[in-house]
């Protein structure tokens, strides 16, 4: 009983540290890397397009954060977050592109890698220009997909010095394993500052296709 209640109160304490950023309902809590003007993020609900398949249909509402199309900006958290456990469901039509930039500065590239027999760093869950996949684990344009990315950020002395580079503990791709304790020896391009640091952001890049992503959940680890 005693270790049953242990495990329970531990599991209640870790539920209630997460953070889910998005609310469902509009960008509160969010911030834009670009003019707004450009922006295509929408609070609502995407659809394949039954005439196009490289296209969504959007509906305004709740539930989704929606890149409506391409040619966008990125848009990342107001929040940060050092040691996480990230957990997103997303959608992408056919040979869209996107990724998920832990802490804004470590892609785990978004990308429509359907079918493919081989994949690289640029396929979906790459660890971009750093390392690919184990596997393929993909699902077809138009399906919902899930990332759970175990995540632990770069350390600094006191002077500022880096004594640990960030790492991927653990990433998921729709149940399976496709990265296990991949070190990142420095930040992927195009992130929120281009520089590490000890907490950080969640982007979602904007600026190549579209893409919703939905059940965006945070939750630090200790």
């Amino acid at each position: 009983m005693r270790i049953l209640a242990a495990a329970v109160a531990w599991a209640v304490l870790f539920a209630s540290q997460a953070a889910e950023p998005f609310n469902g309902k509009d960008l509160a809590g969010w911030k834009l890397k670009g003019p707004e003007a450009k922006s295509k993020w929408k609070a609502g609900k995407a659809t394949m397009d039954s005439q196009e398949n490289k296209k969504f249909v959007f509906a305004a509402g709740e539930g989704e954060l929606v890149n409506t199309e391409g040619g966008g900006v990125d848009i990342y958290t107001e929040a940060k977050w050092g040691d996480a456990v990230i957990e997103v469901e997303l959608m992408v039509p056919k040979g869209s592109n996107s990724g998920v930039y832990v802490m804004g500065e470590y892609e785990v590239q978004v990308l429509d890698s359907f079918g493919k027999t081989k994949v690289g760093p640029g396929d979906i869950g790459g660890l971009y220009g750093a390392q690919a996949p184990m596997v393929n684990a993909a699902k077809a344009p138009g399906e919902w997909q899930k990332f759970v990315i175990d995540f632990r950020a770069p350390k600094f002395d006191e002077s500022g010095k880096k004594t640990a580079n960030a790492k991927f503990v653990k990433v998921t791709l729709n149940g399976q394993v496709i990265h296990e304790n991949v070190e990142m020896k420095g930040v992927t391009p195009g992130g929120v500052t281009g520089k590490e640091a000890s907490t950080g952001p969640i982007m979602f890049q904007g600026d190549h296709g579209p893409v919703s992503y939905r059940n965006i959940r945070v939750t630090p680890v200790k």
